[in-house]
């Protein structure tokens, strides 16, 4: 049943009802809801607008029977920024707030030793199934900016890794076997999901993925077959986005 949290969720409410009536044919039984946010967060570039955590919590704890909201984001140690919007996570989703440091790799870009007609230097950051369509004179000019960056003195550029993929995985399945849960709701596009959220259709559990058209994994739009739902965050944009965009 959806007890709006706030006199705000409750005015919005009244004028999308519909909205209000799907969620809660979505909603049966105990329902636990997994977000995303390093597949989430980028979302807002599409939508032209941005989630407001403590706004969207509060839409979630608006339906009665969602007994657990886990939200999954890294923390870069050290940056004051990083570790500031981790505390303000951690007081709007409380246990729910899972995070571990984001792994900084550096990636050479040396091209001190690559051939300028060689794609081994681009092999590192171009899928082969892609780099394979390129023709000699795209791989000389790529290789020439690789080149020109050396002469400025780069010669690695860093890049952030944090997935959650294996820790949701294993939090899904943990509520599937032992909290009871029967509606387990995604906020992802992810198709490393699509293992545990097939299994969970094979044993009859309920599953909608939260997300918006063209952030959807072709792997988990097929599983639609199979029964997965499929909800576009933008019916429900007024509930969650940053009030100056209401």
């Amino acid at each position: 049943m959806f007890n709006p949290k706030t006199k705000k969720i409750e005015k919005i409410s009244e004028l999308h009802q519909p909205e209000i009536n799907q969620l809660e044919s979505f909603f049966t039984g105990d329902v636990g809801v997994y977000i995303d946010y390093a597949n989430v967060r980028p979302w807002s570039v599409k939508l032209n607008w941005n989630i407001d955590l403590k706004r969207l919590k509060q839409f979630l704890d608006s339906f009665d029977n969602i007994k657990s909201v886990k939200f999954y984001d890294g923390t870069l140690k050290g940056d004051k920024d990083s570790e500031k919007s981790a505390e303000l996570k951690k007081m709007i989703f409380k246990d729910g707030f899972k995070t571990k440091p984001v792994k900084i790799i550096h990636q050479s870009i040396d091209f001190t030793s690559i051939k300028l007609n060689s794609p081994d230097l681009l092999d590192k950051f171009i899928r082969r199934c892609l780099l394979r369509k390129y023709n000699l004179e795209t791989v000389e000019y790529l290789n020439l900016k690789f080149k020109e960056m050396n002469e400025n003195g780069i010669y690695f550029i860093e890049d952030r890794k944090c997935n959650f993929d294996v820790e949701i995985g294993r939090d899904i399945l943990l509520d599937y076997e032992r909290n009871n849960i029967e509606t387990f709701i995604l906020w992802s596009g992810d198709s490393d999901f699509y293992d545990p959220l097939e299994h969970l259709l094979k044993n009859n559990k309920k599953v909608i993925l939260f997300a918006t058209v063209g952030r959807i994994a072709k792997e988990l739009n097929n599983l639609q077959e199979a029964g997965l739902e499929i909800f576009d965050i933008k019916k429900i944009r007024e509930f969650i986005c940053w009030k100056k965009q209401i």
